[in-house]
């Protein structure tokens, strides 16, 4: 560290983010000595509590996405952005209704062992493993852009890469000493921390620059003469500018970046828009292309909910089924709790620190959570920074908690999956153990290398197109498996394959030629996928179908599901039957099984 850049530290904020993850890695420790089985490192021992694991997966959920990236993206996109949080609290009563009692009830460590066990198709468990790979890549690298961004927030002038390095590292230590049970303490605890820390800071500043309402009329929300929703020229405050003072607020100026205020109070604002805005079309004809881009977001953070790999495996760690559905339904009350506040910080970002909007990568909109409290120092120093701080640990605790799941579900595929059931299907518990911590630091380096790409690309944006993959593969997936007892292997491996991979490809492409446009590094290494721009703006639906792909990916894999199910209809397993009732049947029949028993070798 130069003198310079220990000069520029705030120490308020560097203490409570080194707090953070001191007692992070002293419960890792500690939760590491408990972990002796395969059973503890891969389903905590099937024994975490309905308190516990609901806390542990909302730990795990509020990902850098949330604490970070819905403020960003409310600041940087208006009010159309806020069908994430919506979504993503959403998404969970799917996984009440039709996946969470009888995913537990079927007994397995990963989803690949429930792919295996319920079309009797070793197979089958090779097709499942590489999703869990890619939809856990796709969602580390948005959580690695947190992690440098904050780490260079706190430390000004640091390296974007090193911040990554330096928090993927903390996690990789973690996840290799205690596995899932491991951080199930560590992540139940980080929940709270990250409730704290977005609530008090918000508290504060509403109570110093006002409140929801105030903050939202400076934005000229109930105005709706033409000349209030006309935007100013640069410089010039725009009329919603005028009426600030009258509600309260005094707004600076919004640079030439930011959006006009009639377009960022619009539930079709610049997110939906982008596509038929690039395509130069008029309001009228952007509208179908705005319903279509919000249709294809609702259903990929929907239906990608029930399917992320990482949250479902958390439910094999309760005892039985009825714990898992009660699990579900604490999970949607404590992220909907947390998902009112992200936004307010977005809403009071756009009228007290627009300067944000010019910036790029991890120095824009996406850090609003860290910059807001600071503030507070003009008035009441060093209050800003003691709440900055706060707000840096509850950061950390978020992206750390979710890579923390997404290290343990990948790690989980690679140790028992491919080592443990198709390499060497006799390996002893204490082997595949060996094999677990191995495969973190493998995947752990991985992501260090994805996650220094995606500086250009907003949080948000990277998790809604992993939410997609995992809508258009697993999803289908699990969904039919468990309610159509017609389903045979190949009908849902065409499916989750065709649907999956198409999913995949699409997201890649926008995501190449979005960083093709960066001013950075990355627009010199993507540099030859630039003309795929041009071609963006000259077909915007075919942009939109593939930046938000759900809408026909996951139509698609259901389809081949049935179809090919109803072509190769002698091939469904014999004893489907007796495992529709394992699925469904109530514990007390006592027909619930553990299709993966510890004692037995090879599992």
């Amino acid at each position: 560290m130069t003198p310079l850049l220990a000069l520029s530290v705030d120490p308020w904020i560097l203490s409570f983010s080194l707090i953070t993850v001191i007692v992070t890695i002293w419960m890792g420790f500690r939760s590491a000595k408990t972990s002796k089985t395969a059973g503890d490192f891969f389903v905590a021992g099937r024994s975490v509590s309905v308190g516990w694991n609901s806390s542990a997966i909302s730990g795990e959920y509020l990902s850098a996405a949330s604490f970070m990236g819905v403020a960003g993206m409310v600041m940087s996109s208006g009010y159309d952005a806020l069908w994430y949080p919506v979504c993503y609290a959403c998404g969970y009563l799917f996984l009440l209704l039709f996946i969470a009692g009888p995913l537990r009830r079927f007994g397995a460590y990963t989803i690949p062992d429930f792919a295996e066990g319920r079309y009797d198709s070793p197979l089958f468990r090779k097709i499942a493993v590489v999703f869990v790979l890619f939809i856990g890549f796709f969602y580390t690298m948005p959580q690695m852009k947190g992690a440098g961004t904050t780490l260079a927030y706190i430390f000004p002038g640091l390296p974007y890469w090193v911040g990554v390095a330096l928090v993927a590292s903390v996690i990789t230590l973690n996840v290799a000493l205690g596995g899932m049970k491991g951080i199930t303490l560590v992540q139940a605890v980080q929940y709270w921390i990250k409730l704290f820390a977005i609530c008090v800071p918000i508290f504060v500043l509403m109570s110093v620059y006002g409140f929801y309402g105030n903050q939202l009329g400076a934005n000229a929300v109930s105005l709706t003469p033409a000349a209030m929703q006309a935007p100013a020229a640069p410089g010039i405050p725009s009329a919603a500018d005028a009426v600030a003072p009258r509600v309260g607020i005094h707004r600076a100026v919004l640079p030439e970046k930011a959006p006009a205020d009639a377009a960022w109070v619009s539930p079709f604002g610049p997110l939906t828009t982008k596509a038929a805005k690039a395509a130069h079309l008029t309001p009228e004809e952007s509208r179908p292309y705005s319903l279509l881009y919000t249709y294809s977001l609702i259903i990929a953070l929907v239906c990608g909910t029930a399917g992320l790999p990482h949250i479902l495996v958390r439910f094999y760690t309760n005892p039985n089924g009825v714990a898992a559905k009660r699990t579900t339904m604490w999970v949607m009350i404590l992220i909907g709790v947390f998902y009112v506040v992200p936004p307010v910080f977005g809403v009071m970002g756009r009228n007290l620190f627009p300067d944000l909007y010019s910036g790029i990568g991890a120095k824009g909109t996406d850090k609003i959570v860290l910059e807001l409290p600071r503030l507070l120092n003009e008035r009441y120093a060093p209050l800003g920074s003691i709440l900055s701080g706060i707000t840096c640990a509850g950061a950390f605790a978020a992206f750390m908690s979710t890579f923390s799941g997404l290290l343990v579900s990948m790690t989980g595929a690679l140790a028992h999956d491919v080592y443990g059931r198709m390499l060497r299907p006799q390996s002893t518990s204490e082997q595949r153990m060996r094999m677990f911590k191995f495969a973190a630091v493998l995947i752990g380096g991985i992501a260090i290398i994805l996650g220094s790409f995606v500086e250009p690309l907003e949080i948000n944006f990277m998790v809604g197109q992993a939410f997609a993959i995992a809508a258009a593969s697993y999803f289908p997936l699990l969904f039919m498996s468990v309610w159509w007892r017609g389903m045979t292997m190949r009908g849902a491996a065409t499916g989750m394959l065709v649907g999956g991979l198409c999913a995949l490809v699409a997201a890649t492409l926008t995501n190449v030629s979005n960083l093709a446009l960066d001013k950075g590094p990355m627009g010199k290494i993507f540099a030859g996928c630039a003309p795929m721009n041009g071609f963006w703006s000259h077909h915007p639906l075919l942009r939109i179908l593939c930046e938000q792909p759900a809408i026909w990916t996951v139509p698609l894999a259901i389809t081949l599901m049935i179809v090919v199910s109803r072509l190769t209809r002698k091939d469904v397993p014999s004893d489907v039957r007796m495992k529709m009732l394992v699925l469904h049947a109530p514990e007390q029949l006592g027909l619930k099984q553990e299709y993966i028993q510890e004692h037995q070798p090879g599992h």
